[in-house]
């Protein structure tokens, strides 16, 4: 098992993030990729979580370790599996993720994709007790300036890895037109603020 990796981010796509280590590239499912950016000079570390089944081995990336902890407790409610946690923890919001689970607030995880009322409830009542202690930091680093051209290719990225969340079309549809006036310059800073106008 294996608890995290550090080398360069050699690619970054609306679902993954390629990190090279030992001269082999571990490609990482991870919640928001465009929070990393490819930089050949700069080592990150990535804490991971390996998930085995009959037809498939997938490395699941997070970028810390409170991060990863939320996800096990996630994966461990009924109902939820690893893309739906990916998409709970793309909202980097997650002090208020802990905060609606402590306080019974199923409407505000209704608001996920791929979560219901039920699933919610479920979330609230496996999760409720086991969530103390434990706090996050938003430790995201932004990634460096985009400069935008007449197509931007920042809002593209962060629209795609919407969809790759598993948003409908109609949610990105109706937060696209709050984003073409939006000063973000990043894919990141585009993808935040998408998941907040959603939740």
């Amino acid at each position: 098992m294996y608890e995290y990796i550090t080398g360069i981010v050699t690619a970054v796509t609306p679902q993954y993030v390629v990190l090279e280590a030992g001269g082999v590239g571990y490609q990482l499912l991870v919640a928001n990729p465009y929070r990393f950016k490819e930089d050949a000079t700069a080592r990150v570390r990535i804490y991971v979580y390996q998930a085995v089944r009959d037809d498939s081995i997938r490395l699941f990336g997070f970028v810390d370790r409170a991060e990863k902890q939320l996800f096990l407790q996630l994966i461990n409610v009924s109902g939820i599996g690893p893309k739906s946690a990916l998409a709970i923890l793309a909202n980097p919001d997650h002090q208020g993720l802990i905060n609606a689970i402590a306080n019974n607030d199923t409407g505000y995880l209704a608001k996920f994709p791929g979560i219901g009322k039920k699933t919610a409830s479920q979330i609230v009542l496996d999760l409720k007790d086991k969530l103390d202690g434990l706090t996050t930091n938003n430790l995201l680093t932004p990634e460096a300036a985009v400069t935008k051209k007449e197509v931007n290719p920042a809002l593209s990225d962060a629209l795609a890895a919407l969809k790759a969340l598993g948003y409908h079309e109609r949610e990105i549809k109706k937060v696209k037109q709050a984003l073409l006036k939006a000063k973000a310059t990043t894919t990141d800073e585009y993808l935040r603020q998408a998941l907040r106008l959603i939740s």
